[in-house]
């Protein structure tokens, strides 16, 4: 990274997570907004019947065909904000940085006017604005998530974090409910995020680049306020180096192009797609992005059953919710932390002995734990993590040391860790070592995201009101780790040209399924009365189903480094 351009690589970088802090993901801030729009009447008026039939003040407070109204747009929003990620990615290929997030910005603008200055009486423009908030927000993180090449070796920390700050945003709509609360009218609140589109633009000219920021850096790469001459001549190295972006991240110097003759066919997209693995992956995600979004959707009928219609206690618990989404920003980078680690482990290995050392590497990584991520005791940041931060560290220390080692297996082959064939396909005659050395480091991931959403769910099927801030933190963690845990999987799993479209389509298929989060809120307030006990059940054991992924990745990764064996 070259000293003349790090000032505009900072501000671009601390700019782009203030981007995605602010405006990016605030569509999941859903209950803190719902909360006010019951107190500006929105859809009251389908709430007269059912107040006059049980002839007290409380009617209002759980009216079902109110809370109809509120979950379907959430289900609309939330189904479009994966859905689109496949249409604007291709937009984002297609046309580049500037062009995606003046669109965001137009949509994002036009979907904050409607907002504020919406009434009671034309509150089913939301169902319009939502949606339009919501592809706005997914192309702002897009285009900000590219920004992680500026920075190499730490790429996938920044990307995480940018995610983080995704999941924080919804923090936003908590903070228009407390100046709701002190007497700032919501569309003031909506008038100023409007406005803030000239920042919006300003950064997009200023400190952008027209098109992609490629990976690997070329030397003197230059953009927005240092672009100049030579653009079009940097564009085309880039050009030529991204297929290899995967490659060149793990595989020590010398050893990044095998030689022609040494590789087989590629995968192509469509054997990617009808693979066992990728299928069980979309089962993964769907099923634990069903959980949150039915749990972000109807968090706010489900605290006024528990609360029994009590508004300051649904409030408070309200606002608790609101603030543990903020440290998903927290909580997110700690994927990407372990991911960097990990591969400057193995690329130090690589160039002293050529080989990965079987339990050395695996224990060191996660073994030592602490030391990697700076808790060193009595040191400042272990004071400050010690409360939050250790129950998850020791749990992803017991995950990962009662895993195998994937050096282990890679003993039985008597190859070394000498590049990962994972993106070009394996070298004749022999499995790859390397696909299957970052396939197992995976497996711990997905298994901790999995063990995660079960908790999570366990806690949330339980109807005890205190109970509840437990689960919001499992849940707010769980968020954390499954979109970083599913970016990770596809990089690793899948050869990288194919990387966007396999991602647009797993996030566009999950879409679909989410949007059985309307059905089943319909189910729990028809039939079973308000009654989710037979629901939760249902669900916990689909989520049960998601440990079937890691433990077939392990598997499939311990049947390919046995395979050479027998035949050598």
């Amino acid at each position: 990274m070259s000293g003349q351009g790090l000032p505009l690589r900072v501000a671009t970088l601390l700019t782009g997570l203030l981007e995605c802090l602010g405006f990016a993901g605030v569509l999941f801030g859903w209950a803190s907004l719902v909360f006010v729009f019951k107190k500006e009447h929105y859809f009251e008026e389908l709430c007269e019947h059912d107040a006059r039939l049980m002839g007290n003040a409380t009617g209002m407070e759980d009216c079902k065909a109110q809370d109809e109204k509120f979950s379907l747009i959430f289900t609309l929003a939330s189904f479009m904000n994966n859905f689109m990620t496949f249409p604007t990615g291709f937009i984002f290929d297609r046309f580049k940085t500037t062009v995606a997030r003046l669109i965001a910005i137009f949509l994002y603008t036009s979907a904050t006017l409607i907002i504020a200055f919406i009434s009671a009486g034309s509150a089913m423009l939301l169902f319009l604005a939502m949606p339009m908030l919501s592809v706005g927000g997914i192309l702002f993180l897009m285009t900000n998530l590219q920004v992680g090449n500026l920075f190499g070796k730490h790429r996938s920390t920044i990307i995480t974090l940018y995610n983080g700050a995704f999941d924080s945003s919804s923090a936003v709509f908590l903070i228009i409910k407390l100046l709701y609360e002190k007497g700032i009218s919501l569309r003031a609140s909506f008038i100023f995020l409007s406005v803030c589109s000239v920042w919006h633009v300003g950064r997009t000219f200023l400190l952008m680049p027209r098109g992609h920021i490629p990976y690997p850096l070329p030397p003197n790469y230059s953009y927005g306020l240092c672009s100049g001459t030579g653009t079009r001549e940097k564009k085309k190295t880039a050009n030529s180096k991204e297929l290899d972006l995967q490659a060149k991240e793990f595989l020590p110097p010398k050893e990044e192009i095998p030689g022609p003759g040494q590789l087989d066919e590629p995968r192509s997209f469509k054997s990617s797609v009808f693979s066992r693995r990728f299928a069980w992956h979309l089962v993964w995600l769907s099923v634990i992005q069903l959980w949150h979004y039915l749990f972000i959707g109807t968090l706010n009928s489900l605290l006024t059953n528990l609360a029994s219609g009590d508004r300051a206690l649904i409030s408070s618990y309200t606002n608790a919710f609101a603030i543990t989404q903020f440290f998903g920003m927290l909580c997110a980078p700690w994927n990407g932390l372990l991911m960097d680690r990990l591969k400057q482990k193995y690329q130090k290995e690589a160039r002293k002995t050529g080989r990965l050392e079987a339990e050395k590497t695996w224990c060191n990584i996660f073994g030592d734990l602490p030391s990697f991520l700076g808790l060193l005791p009595g040191s400042p940041v272990w004071l400050q993590w010690s409360r939050c931060g250790i129950p998850l560290l020791v749990a992803i220390w017991m995950v990962s040391s009662l895993w195998p080692s994937p050096v282990v297996l890679l003993r039985k082959t008597g190859f070394g860790l000498e590049g990962p064939e994972l993106i070009r396909g394996p070298v004749r005659g022999h499995c790859s070592s390397a696909s299957v050395a970052a396939l197992s480091a995976a497996v711990p991931s997905l298994a901790l995201t999995s063990l995660l959403c079960l908790g999570f769910a366990i806690c949330a099927s339980v109807p005890v009101l205190p109970l509840q801030y437990g689960t919001f933190v499992l849940q707010v963690i769980s968020r954390s780790f499954l979109y970083g845990g599913n970016a990770a999987f596809l990089t690793l799993a899948f050869p990288s040209e194919h990387f966007g479209k396999l991602f647009g389509l797993v996030m566009a298929l999950s879409a679909i399924v989410s949007l059985l989060q309307f059905p089943i809120f319909m189910c729990i307030k028809g039939p079973l009365q308000n009654n989710p006990f037979y629901v939760n059940v249902m669900l916990v054991l689909a989520t049960l189903l998601t440990f079937a992924h890691p433990v077939l990745v392990y598997l499939e990764c311990r049947q390919k480094a046995t395979a050479p064996a027998a035949t050598f």
